[in-house]
């Protein structure tokens, strides 16, 4: 009997997703996290680096396919997909910026075990710089792409993001709100957004196909309601980080903005800010030579 047949009527069927990387795919458990998916290569030798994808709706270690596949053969590489996305275990769970600053240290502790150089992405940065004061004999530089938390507008109070999460994950319309953001449509246009010209298809694919999982949409809802944010993470996070060096990469993107970055950067010596322009939040897809060439320089400490 065919699965189609098999399945309950109505009940949704999910092709299986496939690897996002071609590399070796493992799992840690840890009670605060959950199944926690991860690709690694170990063949090189040197520092590691751990790479950490973004947040939105359907974000994962595709998202730093190009980074992976440039350092494989030169060091250890360490591509995690968050919990509530990618590989990693999808529940109906209480996500919060402290579960994934927790996800990223079990990753380094368990796992990695010896200093490592950490990349993230967009919001993850704020999860990264968590991580980073919490065990930060694990972090020997950071990396933070088109970071959060530069921006001069606030984000919502606690009060506020517990509300709009309570309408956006009502049963009645959660999974249907969930699909329109999720249309394929829909994804290649936001993929979009984040290009100056256009997003990979390849890119535009998994993004579809990652979105289209069992319990997909749990994450992604947290994150819309506002409540993955760090109140004024500028001076509760990134100010105390004073002792690892920071590179920031950022130039525009359409979804964060940094005014404050260059004044915070520049008054700051572990600090450091370029902006690879033009590029619209993955200098990574859209200037790969430069960019590979910029953090080589950042971790020799040129």
């Amino acid at each position: 009997m065919n699965q189609a047949k098999a399945a309950r009527p109505g009940k949704r069927i999910y092709p299986p997703l496939p690897p996002a990387l071609d590399a070796p795919l493992a799992e840690l458990y840890t009670e605060a996290t959950g199944r926690i998916a991860y690709y690694a290569d170990e063949d090189g030798g040197g520092r590691p680096l751990l790479l950490v994808h973004s947040i939105n709706a359907a974000p994962s270690s595709f998202e730093l396919k190009p980074l992976f596949e440039r350092f494989r053969a030169e060091r250890p590489v360490y591509s995690m997909d968050l919990p509530g996305f990618g590989q990693s275990e999808r529940g109906d769970y209480v996500y919060s910026p402290a579960l994934y600053a927790k996800a990223i240290e079990a990753m380094l502790e368990q796992v990695i075990g010896t200093p490592a150089d950490l990349l993230a992405l967009s919001l993850s940065a704020e999860f990264a710089a968590r991580a980073s004061l919490s065990a930060p004999e694990k972090v020997a530089s950071l990396v933070l792409v088109s970071p959060t938390g530069f921006s001069k507008r606030k984000v919502p109070g606690p009060g506020v993001g517990r509300v709009a999460h309570r309408v956006l994950s009502t049963p009645l319309w959660a999974q249907g709100l969930f699909d329109l953001v999720t249309s394929r449509q829909s994804v290649r246009y936001y993929l979009n957004k984040s290009f100056t010209a256009t997003a990979p298809q390849e890119l535009i694919d998994y993004a579809y196909a990652t979105s289209h999982q069992p319990g997909a949409r749990f994450a992604p809802l947290t994150f819309l309601s506002g409540q993955l944010f760090t109140q004024d993470a500028m001076t509760n996070l990134y100010a105390r980080l004073t002792d690892v060096p920071v590179l920031a990469i950022a130039d525009r993107d359409p979804y964060v903005s940094f005014e404050r970055l260059p004044q915070f950067a520049a008054s700051r010596p572990n600090w450091r800010h370029e902006t690879l322009a033009p590029n619209m939040g993955l200098p990574h897809w859209e200037h790969p030579e430069a960019t590979f060439e910029l953090l080589e320089g950042f971790w020799r400490g040129d």
